[in-house]
């Protein structure tokens, strides 16, 4: 199973990266290549097409409906719909109550922006887990001040095909029952947006890395990556505060980046 970061800057897209997007892939025992989107914010759509293949995704998985993390969707519909070798078959995608229609108001009215026919929209259930090729994906209910998901991303091991291994992706959470529990993950990729002191009035809506380590620790998580960092939140400060609480290794998520399982 291998993680590909299309888009890693938090709530916008900072000079350097797209807001979220995330790229799984695993080979399955014939060797076909399946991949799931998680999450594709403004501007992912850009570095998807460096590193994936728009046309040949085999779900999408969204964790909420703001925009720095769904946004981009609208303008996949338009590569997928109107590309020279005609349109291409619905695409599965998985999300929070009113996915479709939230991908519609972003769209807009004219029909040329339709996303009803690139996508097959399906409402998560967390006692249901997905199933698409050798990746297992089991939605977990976080705090955010919209309903929201974290996901667990279960698929076979790089090392050894038969073991399975666990990448868990917070999307955006406070802390919370539902983060303890996708931290028991071989890799948890962690939104860090706020700063211990800076944004101690908020409460609800993001972690520190102070409390994304405290995750980390009590989940027994093999490796620490800390994304969604905005522009104003340094990423050395997000690390430190991740150190303190957090023994294991820790890395920042930057465009491009790939760790394989």
């Amino acid at each position: 199973m291998r993680l590909v970061v299309l888009g890693c800057a938090g709530s916008y897209p900072s000079p350097t990266s797209a807001a979220s997007g995330y790229l799984v892939q695993a080979d399955d025992a014939a060797g076909r290549t399946w991949s799931v989107l998680l999450d594709l914010g403004n501007g992912a759509l850009g570095p998807l097409q460096k590193y994936g293949d728009p046309t040949a995704l085999d779900a999408i998985a969204l964790s909420h409906l703001h925009s720095d993390h769904v946004a981009d969707m609208v303008v996949l519909n338009v590569l997928r719909r109107y590309r020279p070798g005609g349109p291409l078959e619905p695409v599965d995608v998985w999300g929070p109550t009113g996915t479709a229609e939230r991908l519609t108001q972003i769209a807009g009215s004219d029909p040329a922006t339709d996303v009803g026919g690139q996508f097959r929209f399906h409402e998560w259930d967390p006692a249901a887990p997905v199933v698409v090729g050798p990746l297992t994906l089991t939605p977990v209910a976080v705090e955010h001040p919209v309903p929201a998901f974290g996901i667990r991303v279960q698929g076979p091991s790089d090392e050894d095909p038969d073991r399975t291994v666990t990448l868990a992706y917070t999307g955006d959470t406070d802390a919370c029952d539902g983060l303890d529990e996708l931290a028991r993950a071989d890799l948890l990729l962690s939104e860090a947006a706020f700063i211990e002191g800076r944004d101690d009035a908020v409460r609800g809506v993001h972690l520190t890395g102070r409390r994304a380590g405290e995750a980390a620790t009590a989940g027994g998580s093999g490796r620490l990556v800390l994304t969604h960092l905005p522009a104003w939140t340094p990423a050395e400060i997000a690390v430190a505060e991740a150190r303190e609480t957090y023994a294991g290794p820790i890395d920042v998520a930057e465009p491009g980046a790939t760790y394989v399982l």
